[in-house]
């Protein structure tokens, strides 16, 4: 029993990781409709600004070292948040109530993300921020008679291709130099050094020891998930995005920004995806990928829960991750030796990580048949539409 204890909390750990991402697909989703399958790629995103700033903190002598991890946590969500309001205000406030362009488009950012990371340097980081100041400033000082001109959204396409001709000619330049041309991070996975409060055990339960990783993780969700409870039911913001999502058109009648709230709601749920990939910092390397390896669990998360429930979110994030814990990892052949040969053939079947998935998608297609909307389905009026 002790193995399968060490199991079901290795499967709450995976499942608070699956929470904290699929928390902002969740919001996302709900309120907008929107399939983000970039999401994934804010979670790599999040993992490689721990990495940086870990590398940031090493000079700094093994006491500061130590608290890295909490200013890596705080960076992680900011900026990941920011690229997330980028993407909604660039790109998909273009695409709504267009899904299946919305869904091409975010595959396209999600391929985008992993290629930067892969081949990112300083000649680039200095082409791409020039090229959007460029653009922004275009769009900001252009006189207000031409903005009214029906011509002006041609005239704005114009300026951004300029801004990124500019952009180009700058990151070519600048590549004629090996110092800036030098990739930050290539290719190759990448490790992150959990501090030392973080390492080993925090105790134990009946002789059986408490990973610090993965009760930091466990915690960590929840003070997350308590923070967007708190702020979707108490704050100003948060009333206005309940709001927005029951009835979109009314809410605009009344005053409520929707435009903002699109933008807020946008960049909670990227921040939360880079507080995810942060946390996955902690349980192994990463590399480009990591967002493929975690994208398809969350809609699994979303659709099990039902789309935009909090509570179904978390009973989903929990049931996914130990069922690919205990079943993934074979643990129940060696806690259960005397079972029944049939069943004993079944377990093993399903016993490794890829075959797991596949008995989570059995189980979820199963429960589907009798709950299409999910565990918690939304209500209000904008079901009714």
């Amino acid at each position: 029993m002790e193995l399968i204890f060490s199991q079901l909390l290795d499967g709450i750990s995976i499942g608070a990781v699956l929470l904290l991402a699929a928390t902002g697909l969740a919001i996302v989703f709900g309120l907008m409709g929107v399939i983000n399958l970039a999401h994934g790629e804010l979670m790599m995103v999040g993992a490689y600004v721990t990495f940086v700033v870990q590398n940031l903190f090493k000079p700094l002598g093994d006491g500061i070292f130590q608290l890295y991890y909490i200013v890596a946590l705080f960076f992680a969500f900011i900026i990941t948040a920011l690229v997330g309001v980028l993407l909604e205000r660039t790109l998909i406030r273009q695409l709504y109530g267009r899904p299946l362009e919305t869904l091409l488009a975010t595959w396209g950012v999600s391929l985008v993300l992993i290629q930067f990371i892969r081949s990112v340097s300083t000649s680039m980081a200095i082409g791409i921020v020039l090229a959007l100041v460029l653009g922004f400033a275009a769009k900001k000082y252009t006189p207000f008679s031409l903005r009214k001109a029906s011509f002006y959204p041609y005239l704005s396409g114009v300026s951004w291709v300029i801004s990124a001709i500019v952009g180009f000619i700058a990151i070519s330049l600048m590549s004629e130099s090996k110092a800036l041309a030098k990739p930050w991070f290539g290719p190759r996975n990448i490790d992150v050094t959990a501090p030392k409060w973080l390492q080993g055990s925090w105790g134990s339960i009946a002789g059986i020891e408490l990973p610090g990783i993965r009760i930091f993780i466990i915690v960590l969700a929840a003070l997350l998930l308590a923070f967007v409870a708190w702020f979707l039911t108490k704050s100003v913001w948060g009333l206005r995005i309940r709001a927005v999502t029951q009835n979109r058109q009314m809410s605009n009648c009344l005053g409520i920004p929707t435009d903002s709230v699109d933008s807020i709601t946008f960049g909670i749920g990227s921040g939360l995806a880079g507080v995810a990939g942060s946390a996955i910092t902690l349980l192994g390397s990463v590399g480009p990928n990591l967002g493929a390896a975690y994208i398809v669990s969350c809609f699994m998360v979303i659709v099990l829960g039902g789309v935009g429930n909090l509570v179904g979110t978390v009973i989903a994030s929990l049931m996914l991750g130990i069922i690919q814990s205990i079943i993934g990892s074979g643990s129940l052949l060696i806690a259960f030796p005397d079972m029944p040969a049939a069943a004993a053939a079944v377990v093993e079947f399903f016993a490794t990580t890829s075959m797991s998935y596949v008995l989570i998608f059995i189980f979820i297609i199963a429960f589907l048949q009798f709950k299409p909307t999910g565990m918690f389905p939304q209500k209000g009026r904008s079901v009714e539409v």
